[in-house]
């Protein structure tokens, strides 16, 4: 598969990790690019269907009033804590 070539200016730090981190790995410097880039992507795109996901929930009202979810929290939280309390007895 031919690649595509791309520049990027980078910190001189990040170019000395990135060095670093191909060497330790035995690995070529644009491979470890490579796959940071790759892992980038993976994540972005998942936090991007996630974020939209959620925006088609609201649409269909499928929303949670903040107090409930705030009510919730306090409960799961207060639960813990006697539960930690009981243990520690």
């Amino acid at each position: 598969m031919a690649g595509s070539t791309i520049t990027v200016r980078t910190d001189p730090e990040v170019a000395a990790q990135i060095a670093f981190l191909a060497e330790a790995m035995d690995r070529s410097r644009n491979w470890v690019i490579e796959e940071a880039l790759k892992q980038y992507i993976e994540i972005q795109s998942w936090q991007i269907e996630a974020i939209k996901q959620a925006q088609a929930s609201l649409a269909r009202g499928e929303d949670i009033a903040f107090d409930d979810v705030m009510a919730e929290t306090g409960a799961l939280i207060e639960q813990e804590a006697q539960g930690r309390k009981a243990a520690s007895e």
